[in-house]
């Protein structure tokens, strides 16, 4: 029977027809033995050899070369049924052969329809030289031939339909398992790789927060520094003091973003307050301008820290790059509903639905990790609103707060 599970059914097959071909191999020795050495020469006695040496010989090439494109499992099922019915007819001695041949069919058919097929033609042929034999349907044919041949076909077919039935359970169990593998190799192989989109997207995201914003920060002082060489020196030199400061967290940060790839990054001891404060006061001593600030005093986590950090900083640029602004103002509260940072400025504004920097998608994905939102409000001439949002979060306590999605 042709493979139709996995490894442990086709073991099992293969184990199965062994033991078989064994059975068989002493069973046509036995059986050629006996018509060497008992019958009496004569027609019948060759004839009989013969079709035993076809089955013989078509057996062992198909044990032997099973893809002998010449010998295939039909060619030899149909001989084996001629060699019975022969048998029958030449010499009687056709039932041992018959019934240990019996699982061959259904071992060697390609489907349970041709199996029956070619064991219907060996009932037939054996009945038909029994019949020829016995010179018609005589008693005796009737009440032990036929019947006792009937019987066992219809084990037989009953043992084949069964057996075929259980490797097609196991086929399909075997079909399912694959498939169940193949699935979770697909499924680990998309985890990996969604895993290093994530862990790229956050170290670019980490990056323009950080490395990108100071470079940005280091240019500008730059250009006014050396603008007001000649008519400020020592605002210059404040402004070079920034640039070596800037430069030295920079070079702080990166060796953090390198050295801490897969932990959180950190910040300095302190409340968030004295944290955005300090960012504030650079700010305002980089640029010149007015930053009104409320923030409250509160604890939170780290990541919450973060978060609301890489906000402030990112917003800060904008003002500094885009917003042509005289005046910032910053208001850090905590609500009943979470914490709210709101970050305005006075400038030119800008159409949010045309905008597609990095920046602010950095901020809606680095909000919405915690379970926050970022809502951005400008036009044209008016200014801009920033309004980040985020769920209650317990005090710092060396673990993350548990925290639910709100809307």
């Amino acid at each position: 029977m042709p493979s139709l599970a996995g490894p442990d059914v086709d073991a099992f097959w293969a184990t199965s027809l062994r033991r078989w071909n064994l059975v068989c191999r002493v069973l046509f020795a036995v059986m050629a033995v006996g018509l060497v050495a008992i019958d009496r020469p004569g027609g019948s006695k060759y004839a009989a050899l013969a079709l035993l040496g076809g089955v013989v010989v078509c057996h062992t090439v198909l044990d032997r070369f099973p893809d002998n494109p010449v010998v295939r499992p039909h060619v030899y099922l149909a001989v084996l049924a001629v060699a019975v019915g022969g048998l029958a007819y030449l010499r009687g001695n056709y039932a041992a052969l018959f019934m240990v041949t019996l699982p061959h069919y259904w071992m060697f058919a390609s489907t349970p329809r041709a199996a029956m097929g070619f064991l219907g033609l060996a009932t037939a042929g054996t009945l038909a030289g029994s019949v020829l034999r016995q010179d018609g349907w005589t008693v005796e044919f009737v009440t032990e031939t036929l019947v006792s041949t009937l019987i066992v076909v219809a084990v037989g077919v009953l043992i084949g339909l069964w057996a075929h039935s259980v490797v097609a359970q196991s086929a399909e169990r075997a079909r399912l398992i694959g498939e169940l593998e193949r699935a979770q190799v697909q499924l680990s192989e998309a985890h990996q790789r969604q895993g290093a989109a994530d862990e790229r997207e956050r170290i670019a995201r980490d990056i323009h927060d950080t490395l990108a914003q100071g470079f940005a920060s280091i240019i500008v002082l730059a250009e006014a520094a050396r603008a007001g060489l000649g008519t400020d020196p020592a605002r210059s030199a404040r402004q070079l003091r920034s640039i070596e400061s800037t430069a030295r967290e920079n070079l702080a940060e990166a060796r953090e973003l390198v050295g801490s790839a897969h932990r959180p990054a950190q910040l300095a001891a302190g409340s968030v307050a004295q944290t955005l404060r300090r960012t504030l006061d650079r700010f305002a001593e980089d640029t010149g301008l007015a930053v009104d600030a409320d923030l409250e005093d509160l604890a939170c986590d780290q990541q919450t820290r973060i978060a609301l950090l890489r906000c402030t900083q990112e917003s800060l640029a904008n003002v500094r790059k885009h917003a042509r602004a005289s005046t910032v103002g910053v208001v850090l509260t905590r609500q009943a509903y979470g914490i709210e940072l709101e970050i305005t400025d006075d400038g030119t504004g800008f159409v949010v639905e045309d905008s597609a920097g990095f920046g602010l998608d950095g901020m809606r994905k680095r909000l919405a990790e915690l379970g926050g939102r970022l809502t951005v409000t400008s036009s044209v001439g008016d200014g801009t609103r920033v309004l980040a949002l985020l769920p209650p979060a317990s005090p710092a306590s060396g673990e993350s707060a548990k925290r639910e999605e709100w809307a």
